[in-house]
């Protein structure tokens, strides 16, 4: 049975990483200088090849911990890329994930060995193959699981303030939000709640929230 796949092409199998993360009050990802041809030099997306003795997971969460130190990151497959010519080198099909990590976490001597920077999601470069358009579907998704679910408690500290929590929305979604209907869509969140701790460095000392 296994002569007749034999008959069929092979192909290379990569995996993407966008990797999230929120900084300075603005959503950022990670990007490196792609240290192989073709494209060599060119910016791009944290990824790599599937080994044959590892799952697509277990691919993804590697090169994750290669990049970033971290383990038990928020990681979800995002989409397949496939088309025939968007790697000029072989016949390449990528598996795209998004990851969310706190960036305080995450071990910034490693971004060094890669040659890897946080950018501006809403300022990225112009990245090889078809890479800005995953950064862009990734945003997508993050924009409209945030208006549901907790996602917002794997970028940001333990506790935070309201006005930084609507930074963060603010960022991810690419738009400003009036501060009153913020407040009251936060209420209603059974996620989201105060605590009794105060934030030292505001002036009014502004009452600090955590996810639950």
């Amino acid at each position: 049975s296994m002569t007749a796949y034999k008959s069929y092409p092979q192909f290379y199998v990569s995996v993407d990483c966008i990797i999230f993360g929120f900084k300075d009050g603005r959503l950022k990802v990670l990007i490196h200088q792609r240290p192989y041809e073709p494209g060599m030099g060119e910016l791009s997306l944290i990824g790599g090849f599937v080994q044959t003795d590892e799952s697509v997971d277990a691919s993804a969460k590697r090169i994750l911990k290669e990049f970033t130190g971290l383990d038990n990151v928020y990681m979800q497959q995002l989409a397949t890329y496939g088309e025939i010519e968007r790697d000029p080198g072989e016949r390449v099909i990528s598996i795209v994930y998004y990851a969310l990590i706190n960036v305080n976490n995450y071990d910034e001597t490693l971004s060094k060995i890669h040659n890897a920077k946080w950018w501006d999601v809403d300022n990225l470069p112009t990245l090889c193959f078809d890479h800005n358009d995953m950064v862009q579907k990734a945003r997508r998704v993050v924009s409209e699981t945030i208006k549901n679910e907790p996602i917002g408690s794997n970028l940001l500290p333990q506790y935070f303030t309201l006005s930084l929590l609507q930074t963060l929305y603010e960022s991810i979604l690419g738009t400003p939000i009036d501060k009153r209907n913020f407040r009251r869509s936060i209420s209603e969140k059974d996620y989201i709640q105060a605590t009794n701790l105060r934030d030292r460095t505001s002036r009014r000392g502004a009452t600090l929230y955590k996810f639950k």
